[in-house]
């Protein structure tokens, strides 16, 4: 956890004010040791100095290694892309940018294929989710500038929270989700390739059709030429018994009245 007291006996040198005007005039809020470095205006000596005792007054926050933000930066979303520069924000984080999702998770996802845990800045938890780089796609840019941010677009964000659902709110949010988005389906055939999961592949060719999702026809015929002989269960860590569905090999663990219900929640 990280303090934002600013020592009110602090004074300013001419180090550390010629830093932060700096900081302001290329409107850095969020920065890391290559960005000033490549200012051409500090030698290695000079930023180490300014930096610890800016962040030993409370000016500036570490993150990490090298990774700072001026106290009061609070984008939770352009610091956790800023912290995995390879992924974004995606998951439950993306279902509520997207309007996708009711609820506001406390806990910002981000993917990555470079690091897994959490970590806490400004009271927030921000949790790392490690993925193989192949899913690293479907991205869009949000914000401008020192502000900007990565974020799964509609189609990834709904093939990924049914690839990790605990990452989501589980099968109530996932389904409703999808039921609710606006989907292109040529879109999410790509993701789908790209995340090359038969079972997640399976439960959105079936329910689309089940809910009548407009304008999927093209993804339901892809979807049916992935299909092997297996059956794949519905709902992740459910039952192991319910109903057989022959046309998408799966056991509906959860009863298509339910998953009804669900989607029109």
């Amino acid at each position: 956890m990280f303090s934002h007291k600013l020592n009110i006996n602090f004074i300013m040198t001419i180090l550390q004010t010629k830093f932060l005007n700096l900081l302001n005039d290329f409107g850095y809020d969020i920065f890391n040791l290559k960005m000033i470095r490549e200012t051409n205006t500090f030698s290695d000596k000079e930023i180490s100095q300014v930096l610890r005792t800016l962040t030993k007054s409370g000016i500036l926050i570490k993150l990490e290694q090298g990774k700072y933000i001026k106290n009061g930066f609070h984008n939770e979303f352009v610091i956790g892309s800023f912290l995995a520069p390879d992924g974004g924000i995606a998951y439950w984080s993306a279902l509520n940018f997207h309007g996708l999702t009711e609820q506001f998770p406390n806990v910002i996802h981000i993917q990555t294929a470079n690091r897994r845990g959490t970590s806490i800045i400004n009271n927030l938890r921000y949790r790392f989710i490690k993925i193989n780089k192949r899913k690293l796609t479907g991205y869009t840019l949000q914000g401008y500038g020192n502000h900007a941010f990565k974020i799964t677009n509609v189609e990834k964000t709904i093939v990924d929270c049914f690839d990790l659902p605990h990452h989501a709110g589980w099968y109530h949010e996932t389904i409703k989700a999808f039921a609710n988005a606006k989907i292109n389906a040529r879109k999410l055939t790509k993701y789908c390739k790209d995340i090359n999961n038969v079972s997640v592949i399976k439960r959105l060719g079936y329910l689309s059709e089940l809910i009548k999702k407009p304008d999927m026809t093209f993804f339901v015929n892809y979807a049916q030429t992935c299909l092997k002989n297996e059956y794949s269960l519905f709902e992740i860590g459910g039952n192991n018994t319910g109903t057989y569905n022959k046309r998408w090999k799966l056991i509906l663990n959860l009863p298509e009245q339910e998953i009804l219900e669900i989607a029109k929640s």
